[in-house]
C-alpha cells in the first residue's frame, strides 16, 4: 500500500510531512535535565523591575475585579429572569414564602369552616 492520498482537488499530498511530526523537540534521556524541554516561548530568566511587576499587577487586580463583577451582574440578572419566569408560568408570585394577604385569609376562613363542620 501506498502512504499518499489525494486532496479534493485531485494534488497528492505525499510530500508533506506526517501529522504527528513534533514542531518543538522534546528533550530526550541522554540529554540530561540540565538541558529540559525546549519551549517556544521559554520563562524569563530574571524578575522584571519593580514598576512594571506593579503595573502587571494594577492590570491583573482590574482584570479580576471586572470578570467579578460581571459574574455577579450575571448571576443577578439570571435570578432575576428565572424568578420572572416563573411569575409568567405560575400566574402569580412564585415564591411561596410571599403569600398575598387574601391568601391566607381564605386559607383562614377555609380551616375554621372545616373545623366547625368536622
Amino acid at each position: 500500500m501506498t502512504d499518499h492520498h489525494e486532496t479534493r482537488d485531485g494534488k497528492s499530498n505525499k510530500n508533506l510531512p506526517h501529522p504527528s511530526s513534533e514542531k518543538f523537540p522534546i528533550g530526550s534521556s541522554d540529554s540530561g535535565f540540565s538541558s529540559g524541554p525546549k519551549y517556544p516561548n521559554p520563562p524569563e530568566t530574571t524578575n522584571p523591575d519593580p514598576a512594571t511587576l506593579r503595573e502587571q499587577w494594577r492590570y491583573a487586580t482590574r482584570q479580576y475585579s471586572r470578570w467579578y463583577s460581571q459574574a455577579w451582574g450575571t448571576a443577578i440578572l439570571a435570578g432575576l429572569s428565572f424568578f420572572a419566569l416563573g411569575w409568567i408560568i405560575k400566574g402569580s408570585n412564585p415564591l411561596p414564602s410571599f403569600k398575598s394577604e387574601n391568601v391566607e385569609k381564605k386559607d383562614d376562613k377555609n380551616s375554621s369552616e372545616q373545623a366547625k363542620q368536622g
